[in-house]
């Protein structure tokens, strides 16, 4: 298909056209490159459908139980940060073995009297009862530290 006198460009539209590349080849001019973004990819290979990263580096297969040691040091500390106030007491640098860590916090919020959670290697108990769960903890033969 031919241009017609009338249609083509004249002096600097000539040259403008002429120096006009295709910045993204396969797409239509004046596509930017953010874009032609890539929509879907098997680069990572599979991936895990519970965690949602690459099997290789799945996050689920690294949450195995640690055994309870017999020696145990827990550390004591007081959190108010992001609770609006309210006092928390948090014992860290337990084993991660979900099952000792339920049992150990059923038992704390007990003799507490109080509300708490357990969250990956750590129980929180509400309130501020740091004595308490000092005396506690040593009459069970471990060592307490903050």
């Amino acid at each position: 298909m031919q241009m017609e006198d009338h249609q083509r460009p004249v002096g600097d539209e000539a040259a403008a056209a002429e120096r006009v590349k295709d910045p993204l080849p396969g797409y239509a001019l004046g596509v930017t490159a953010k874009r032609a973004r890539t929509v879907f990819s098997t680069d990572r290979g599979r991936v895990c459908p519970k965690c949602g990263w690459p099997e290789k580096s799945c996050r689920c297969s690294t949450n195995v139980e640690e055994r309870v040691p017999d020696k145990i040091t827990a550390r004591l500390r007081i959190e108010k940060a992001r609770r609006r106030g309210k006092t928390v007491t948090v014992i860290e640098s337990l084993p991660k073995n979900s099952e000792f860590l339920k049992e150990l916090a059923k038992e704390l919020k007990r003799a507490c009297s109080s509300g708490g959670t357990v969250a990956e290697d750590r129980i929180e108990i509400q309130g501020d009862h740091r004595e308490k769960l000092r005396v506690l903890l040593a009459q069970k033969g471990w060592t307490v530290k903050g």
